[in-house]
């Protein structure tokens, strides 16, 4: 050794580090959400389509109709929606669903260094940042709904697009229309999936970590061995899982959102959630309904390319969010010492 200390950070590096580090949360979920959502966005969109086409089709032939209607940027259309607003509504959610676990540790409400502990603690947090960010997120989802759809409505009213609106545009219309309530139109159905929805996708991320070596302290530790696995992967096993089994039971209900959403947006007229869940079902005769498994099997139309959605879009988020969050707090702190 020369006998030299090594250079301390600067204080403006150390001043950001800081502010970086007490606002983690916010900051691993904004750079997990960005990649995630772009990554899976595509997905979403023929997710949207097939749940409104009537006609039975197939993911990849409706992928080829889609590029050759609109070409490689209709799988993205709209997400500027999703990219805008997620920094309001992952940083929101994850922020709420941290501050809410750490609220149940403060006041020993449950032990979470137990498995039903660390799965109740996530679930409540879960349940909070859903039903609260849904308040903000549901003008946006129906917007991005609007735009997934535009040619589909625009059909309904027998009207042929020769080019889709822009989406400041599509908002204007749906205000003209309808006025600022239009934008909430579905709420209920929006609410309900996000609170229920949420607090099972948290639930499940959480108890899955406990059960495959998370520490109490929240970092990864050594798998356990019935899973042979390495621990890098873990974030991602966990959060494809979780994403797809919670989004299997909540999709029936998106399903009967998108359709009543849809109805709305062409002016249609207006049915309800028990009659709208009903002709996808049994069919629109009731002389002559259909089997129950086949309108069930329509009921989840979509759902092989959504799981593939959940899988990419929720493992990399979680991936990104444990990286983002390891490299946090690997940031160097000022010392005097």
């Amino acid at each position: 050794m020369d006998g030299q200390s090594p250079p301390r950070p600067a204080f403006n590096s150390v001043f950001i580090n800081e502010a970086i580090r007490k606002n983690k949360p916010i900051v691993c979920a904004l750079t997990a959400s960005y990649i995630s959502t772009f990554a899976g966005y595509p997905l979403d969109s023929l997710k949207s389509r097939l749940q409104t086409i009537k006609t039975s089709i197939s993911v990849p032939r409706l992928a080829v109709l889609v590029y050759r209607e609109e070409g490689f940027l209709g799988f993205y259309r709209g997400i500027w929606i999703p990219l805008l607003t997620i920094s309001f509504v992952r940083a929101a959610s994850f922020t709420i669903y941290t501050r809410t676990k750490e609220f149940v540790r403060d006041h020993r409400l449950w032990d979470q260094s137990t498995l039903a502990g660390a799965g109740v603690a996530g679930g409540l947090g879960g349940a909070l940042a859903g039903s609260l960010i849904s308040f903000s997120s549901a003008p946006f989802e129906l917007v991005k709904v609007r735009r997934q759809l535009e040619y589909t409505i625009a059909a309904s009213r027998g009207i042929a697009l020769s080019k889709a609106p822009s989406t400041l545009s599509a908002v204007k219309e749906i205000v003209r229309e309808r006025g600022v309530r239009g934008l909430y139109n579905g709420f209920r159905l929006h609410f309900i999936r996000d609170t229920m929805g949420t607090a099972l996708y948290f639930l499940e991320y959480d108890s899955m970590r406990h059960l495959l070596g998370r520490l109490p302290s929240g970092e990864q530790g050594p798998t356990p061995a019935w899973l042979p696995i390495h621990a890098s992967v873990v974030p991602f096993v966990c959060g494809s899982l979780a994403g797809v089994t919670s989004w299997a039971v909540i999709y029936p209900l998106d399903v009967v959102k998108t359709k009543v959403q849809q109805r709305a947006l062409a002016s249609e007229q207006y049915r309800g959630v028990f009659e709208t869940f009903g002709r996808l079902v049994r069919g629109t005769d009731p002389t002559r309904p259909k089997p129950i498994l086949a309108g069930l099997a329509r009921i989840y139309r979509g759902l092989g390319v959504s799981a593939l959605r959940s899988v990419t879009t929720h493992g990399l988020l979680w991936t990104f969010f444990d990286l983002t969050s390891n490299y946090v707090d690997r940031l160097p702190r000022y010392s005097d010492d």
